[in-house]
């Protein structure tokens, strides 16, 4: 029996638009982002102090990976109690599912202190209402497989991209042919298996 494989993933197409959320006179604007990397999260924080120079905290978490053995994630109070802002923006990363995803939550302190089961609140409430308002997607996990092959095996190895519906990625027809397949992760075995059984046909995983 073949064990279940999980390829894919709840992810956010485009930035959500901005959400306001009021506390006892503090203001709470939410943004979620897409993200590839801690580059994309470094832009996106930049941005945002940048439009509000005023604001006293800048709570945010984040997460980035589609396999759940390598996932990276990162919380930040910037300045709030322990665990009262990053956590609970990332609580509701993890409640909905979502990664390559970054929120953040912009404070404007309002003169009353919240305490701390207040902040965990708010900064909860902020993250919350920036993923409803994100329209979120679900993608699938691919792996990409180099082939490669004398032109006389052409219509044996087309064939089988034709049958098992594979996405074309790049090719290079000529003398000696190469062609980048992408395949989703669950099926990725059974096609290893396949082009390896094709005599003359070398096939490994594409290393971008």
């Amino acid at each position: 029996m073949k064990a279940h494989i999980n390829d894919t993933y709840k992810t956010i197409l485009k930035a959500s638009e901005e959400v306001l959320f009021k506390e006892k006179n503090s203001k709470f604007y939410s943004y979620a982002f897409p993200i590839k990397n801690e580059e994309d999260v470094k832009t996106n924080l930049e941005s945002l102090k940048e439009q509000h120079q005023k604001a006293g905290h800048f709570c945010y978490a984040y997460q980035i990976g589609e396999d759940e053995n390598l996932i990276v994630y990162r919380t930040n109070d910037d300045g709030e109690p322990n665990n009262s802002g990053g956590m609970p923006i990332y609580g509701q990363i993890q409640s909905f599912g979502v990664t390559n995803v970054l929120i953040v939550v912009v404070r404007y302190f309002g003169g009353v202190k919240l305490g701390v089961g207040g902040l965990i609140t708010a900064y909860k409430t902020g993250a919350q209402l920036a993923l409803e308002v994100s329209k979120i997607k679900v993608r699938t996990i691919n792996i990409s497989f180099l082939i490669k092959f004398e032109y006389e095996l052409m219509n044996k190895v087309m064939r089988v991209i034709k049958e098992k519906n594979l996405n074309i990625v790049n090719q290079k027809l000529e003398l000696d042919c190469e062609i980048t397949i992408s395949v989703r992760k669950k099926d990725a075995n059974t096609i290893l298996e396949i082009f390896e059984s094709i005599y003359k046909v070398f096939i490994k995983k594409f290393k971008s």
